[in-house]
């Protein structure tokens, strides 16, 4: 099985094959608009310009699992990235990337990735009591634990990495430009 065998919904509620992206680098994200990372967008949105020609796609899957931090429909969504981040990249339908209605695609991506840990900043004791209170066995297992949560993936649908929302976009760029 590999990334390319995967089908998820735009946001005009039609299916989309992973396939259409082979031979692209891909940078697969759970987003949210109410969250402490959602200014990630204006990060992503400037790494997409930068390498969108170069054959990047970056693929926006929003996600209302983690404190309800992407509330409204797919339009509204929409519209706030695209008025507020001005991001140009693909952006798809509200999905579940957790539990049984977990979407497809992202129950592969984290059976197949390791969580990272949330590093050393500050805020990675607020995340790690809040993860644990969602999964007392948090640390221990591949679950996605929160937004902005980035899986990379090579041209040829292998997964290269996974970078927790905590994870510097400096090493996210220096990531995906190495795989360019």
């Amino acid at each position: 099985m590999s990334i390319y065998d995967f089908k998820v919904k735009a946001q005009d509620g039609s299916e989309v094959s992973l396939s259409d992206y082979k031979g692209k680098v891909l940078l697969i994200v759970n987003t949210a608009t109410g969250c402490g990372f959602t200014p990630q967008y204006e990060e992503l949105q400037n790494l997409y310009a930068l390498h969108q020609k170069d054959g990047l796609e970056i693929l926006d899957f929003p996600c209302n699992q983690f404190a309800e931090q992407a509330p409204g429909s797919d339009e509204e969504i929409h519209s706030f990235c695209t008025g507020r981040y001005g991001i140009t990249f693909p952006q798809f339908s509200k999905i579940n990337v957790l539990g049984v209605d977990a979407d497809p695609l992202f129950k592969y991506l984290s059976e197949n990735t390791t969580f990272q840990g949330f590093g050393k900043s500050p805020l990675t004791l607020v995340l790690n009591g809040v993860a644990k209170k969602m999964d007392k066995d948090f640390k221990h297992n591949s679950n996605i634990k929160w937004n902005f949560t980035k899986f990379l993936i090579s041209r040829d649908g292998q997964i290269i990495a996974r970078f927790e929302p905590t994870s510097s976009m400096k090493d996210v760029k220096a990531k995906v430009e190495a795989i360019l």
